[in-house]
């Protein structure tokens, strides 16, 4: 598959254009991770990792990732979450056109509980509008799979009004994707009933319905993912699911192929060739945490067994050696963000992004 020949101004992506580089990854059968940060770290490693590759890349926080960016010496969660949002939405966007690729720029699942969440970071975003004519973010997410699926849609429309007046998208979910992140998520029991995990195509035709009049979404439609990473025959990935959505809303509204905008949880561990199955039935973001977490985390661990001494001395007992270019946080950070580079590599080969940027 050939390059697009459309072209976007490097930076985050919103309104119009976060449309123009969905299509993009749709036509050109490929797809964007979404990597969970928490930190300027993960935040430089990740557009590193997308210049290195020369793709596009999705930036996303979940409500404790944010609230880690701001600190978790704020007395006020809440607070923290929005606060640490928009502190890193900032920092990618001062960033993210130096790295010479598009970036869109959202948050993760929020369920029934986190709605003050997301309503907090539209205030804000309301107010970066009113200043810049521009959205602070992409795009947010609420994940109400929990719920009915006539109180979901509510809540969902509500929200879409609020993003819509500031050119901004929704994502949302329609079955559950099983393991938990940051609270979020469904048990997985390999013996019990695991039929929360496959979204029905009907449920996906009454959300398009709904929201379309409302503006511009996309959805994440579970069939059978999970977060985190789990032994092999726990989890069964149905694609298929994905195919028969697409065919359902095609069909009973004569649109063109694919005519939704599909994203893909828990897709650390997934196999490739689920993967590429996915891809082809619409699915142009998939999550990856799980992989990226333990990549920063055991360059960390390596690096200490390496220098074990440096990390219970500034000076060596023995010989007086002065450890502080050893444990100078920059040295162990900078192996992690390599480690996180390399994995987040990997998944942009995966998802088959590799060169496809339309930053130009």
């Amino acid at each position: 598959m050939t390059k697009s020949t459309t072209t976007l101004r490097p930076g985050v992506v919103t309104g119009d254009d976060l449309h123009v580089l969905i299509a993009s990854c749709k036509e050109g059968n490929y797809a964007l991770p979404a990597v969970n940060v928490i930190s300027s770290h993960t935040i430089n490693a990740t557009l590193e990792a997308a210049a290195k590759a020369k793709s596009d890349v999705i930036v996303q926080m979940s409500n404790s990732g944010a609230q880690f960016v701001a600190g978790l010496g704020l007395q006020n969660a809440l607070k923290g979450k929005i606060l640490g949002a928009v502190a890193a939405a900032q920092h990618v966007h001062l960033l993210a056109e130096h790295y010479g690729v598009c970036v869109i720029l959202h948050t993760d699942h929020a369920n029934r509980k986190l709605v003050p969440w997301v309503d907090g970071m539209i205030d804000e975003g309301e107010k970066w509008f009113e200043k810049t004519g521009k959205p602070l973010f992409s795009s947010h997410m609420l994940d109400l799979s929990e719920d009915d699926l006539e109180s979901n849609l509510s809540e969902c429309s509500r929200v879409l009004k609020r993003l819509s007046a500031i050119d901004m998208s929704l994502e949302i979910e329609l079955g559950m994707t099983g393991g938990e992140e940051d609270g979020v998520g469904a048990d997985i029991d390999p013996d019990g009933d695991d039929s929360h995990l496959y979204t029905n195509p009907d449920d996906v035709l009454v959300a398009y319905e709904t929201l379309s009049p409302l503006g511009k979404f996309s959805i994440a439609a579970s069939f059978g993912n999970v977060h985190g990473v789990y032994k092999p025959g726990n989890v069964t990935l149905k694609p298929e699911i994905l195919a028969n959505s697409q065919a359902k809303v095609r069909e009973t509204h004569n649109t063109g192929p694919n005519p939704l905008d599909l994203a893909f949880h828990g897709g650390s561990g997934s196999a490739k060739e689920k993967i590429t199955e996915a891809i082809g039935y619409g699915v142009f973001k998939m999550n990856i945490d799980t992989d990226t977490q333990f990549a920063f985390a055991t360059a960390i661990g390596t690096y200490v067994e390496e220098n074990p001494r440096a990390f219970r001395y500034q000076l060596d007992p023995d010989d007086g050696t002065p450890y502080k270019k050893v444990y100078d946080p920059r040295k162990w950070l900078r192996k992690s963000e390599e480690s996180f580079r390399g994995r987040l590599c990997q998944a942009f080969e995966d998802l088959g992004a590799v060169g496809k940027s339309i930053a130009g």
